[in-house]
């Protein structure tokens, strides 16, 4: 049978790899928006473990929440991406230095 710990494990190992992924990807953009979402996907986890545990569906609403910003965040972040990509033909982090108009 799986316990709470279980969960909550997972979710550590999810948040560890996102936050590893953050530190040592430092060139492509799109592999930094993957790993930001695998953190909110880590912090949904625990939300809904917590929310079962609990027997409150106030986690699973936050959860709805969460989900919902993610996918517009997402959007825009591709968005942002595809012009940088037009303007500059790169989405390496190194080449996106400079902030002029």
């Amino acid at each position: 049978m799986l316990t709470l710990t279980h969960f909550l494990v997972l979710a550590a190992v999810l948040f560890s790899i996102s936050v590893m992924g953050i530190f040592l990807n430092r060139k492509n953009v799109i592999v930094l928006l993957m790993a930001i979402e695998l953190m909110l996907l880590a912090v949904n986890f625990n939300f809904i473990a917590f929310s079962h545990y609990l027997s409150d569906t106030a986690g699973q609403i936050f959860v709805f929440f969460i989900l919902t910003v993610a996918a517009a965040e997402s959007a825009i972040g591709l968005a942002i991406l595809v012009v940088l990509f037009r303007n500059q033909s790169t989405i390496n982090i190194e080449d996106l230095d400079s902030l002029k108009g």
